[in-house]
This record gives structure tokens, C-alpha cells and sequence, in this order.
């Protein structure tokens, strides 16, 4: 899987894919991500790449040409499944959305910032719109972060036990069940006997029934789901 990320701000993804499973998933030809800086494909001497919203108003927009050109360019070296705008207005993400996106080959995602993008692009371009959570950030390279962390750990070869991201909490719709290591007692804190009896039936159904009453108990709404 390809990932490319379109942004007016490349140093807030400086870090973001250079550790832990990101890092690993692109060392071993999993997945790869590649940041392009908007501002190139920018007008003038100052590459500009916003402009005034029309009717007035507070802010700045993303203008077409430069996204555009950024985007058409992309394009002419490869297919892609889907062209993704980060925006706090898109569908929420959920394990769904990424357990689909992560079955897709070549993706755009498209940081929003300043008020937006003009939303031409949004009509004529974009193929889906994601937000991770009902609340604005100054721009869409956190969750475009989010997102590709969300996709490509779930990639074959991309977590050493692949069956790891299956527990996860929501692959079912359910909160995972609660998780203990070594000692089996510290301060008079004990971990459930099951888990050390080796009862491998035992264990999975108690594991089941836990998932069940922490969801029923934290987020019910998943059970409505």
C-alpha cells in the first residue's frame, strides 16, 4: 500500500511515521507514506496557496489550482482507489472505515487547514471525507497521522503476530477485555485466576464475557450498533 499526504505543514509529520509499527511496516515494504508539501505547487513569489473566502468573512481557503495541480500530479504516476480529505465535517473514523480503507492500494489523504478547501474540490475531486472526532484541530495532519496508523497496522506483515489487531478493541464491536502481565500479584493486586490456569475454552469465553460487560458498562451505544 502507497500513502500520500498532501500538507502546508510537512514538519508536523516529520516524526509520525519514522517509529514503532509505521517505521517497521516501511522497512519491510508493507506500506510506504510520502509527505508533499503543498506550497510548491503555490502561485507567485511567495507560492501561495489560500486565498479570501468569497461573500467575506473571517479566514483563509484553500485554494483550487495548487491542490489541483499537487493532486493531478500524484496521479499521473499511479492509480488511486480514493482521494481523502481530513475534515471535521467528514463521516467519523471507526475500526470499520479502517479495516475498509486498509484492503485499498494507493491513497491521497489532503490536509485541510486555514477555514478549508475550496469546496469545488470537495465536489469534483475528493472521493470521501473522514473526520476522527467531532472537535477542530488547526489543520488535518494530526488525523491524517491517525489514520494511516489506523490503516496500515492493520496490513499483513505489518504487526509481528498478525492476530494481534483482530482482539482489538471494536474489531467486534466490543471494548477489549481487560489484559494483565507479570507478577501474577503485586501489592495484594491479583491477576484472575483464570488467565493463569492455562483452560484456553475458559479463557476465551472469559475474555468474551469481559469485552461484553466493559462495553455494556463504558459504551453502550456500541451494543444499539
Amino acid at each position: 500500500m502507497r500513502i500520500d499526504i498532501v500538507t502546508v505543514q510537512p514538519g508536523l509529520l516529520e516524526g509520525a511515521f519514522s517509529h514503532s509499527i509505521l517505521k517497521r511496516a516501511q522497512d519491510k515494504g508493507v506500506a510506504s507514506v510520502h509527505v508533499h508539501d503543498l506550497r510548491p505547487f503555490g502561485s507567485g513569489k511567495h507560492f501561495q496557496v489560500d486565498d479570501y473566502a468569497y461573500g467575506g468573512g473571517a479566514g483563509m481557503v484553500m485554494r483550487l489550482e495548487p491542490l489541483v495541480a499537487c493532486i493531478e500530479s500524484l496521479q499521473s504516476e499511479r492509480t488511486y482507489d480514493e482521494v481523502i480529505y481530513l475534515t471535521p465535517d467528514g463521516e467519523r473514523l471507526n475500526q470499520g472505515i479502517a479495516n475498509q480503507l486498509s484492503l485499498k492500494g494507493n491513497l491521497i489523504l489532503l490536509c485541510g487547514h486555514y477555514k478549508g478547501i475550496d469546496h469545488r474540490l470537495r465536489e469534483h475531486v475528493v472521493t470521501r471525507e473522514i473526520s476522527i472526532g467531532d472537535y477542530v484541530l488547526s489543520g488535518g495532519e494530526l488525523a491524517a497521522a491517525v489514520l494511516t496508523d489506523a490503516i496500515v497496522r492493520l496490513l499483513p506483515g505489518a504487526m509481528n503476530d498478525e492476530t494481534s489487531a483482530l482482539s482489538d478493541s471494536f474489531q467486534d464491536n466490543l471494548l477489549a477485555p481487560p489484559v494483565y502481565t507479570r507478577p501474577a500479584e503485586f501489592r495484594g493486586w491479583k491477576v484472575p485466576e483464570i488467565l493463569t490456569g492455562g483452560d484456553t475454552k475458559a479463557i476465551d469465553v472469559w475474555r468474551h464475557q469481559q469485552s461484553l460487560e466493559r462495553t455494556r458498562r463504558i459504551r453502550p451505544d456500541l451494543l444499539e450498533e
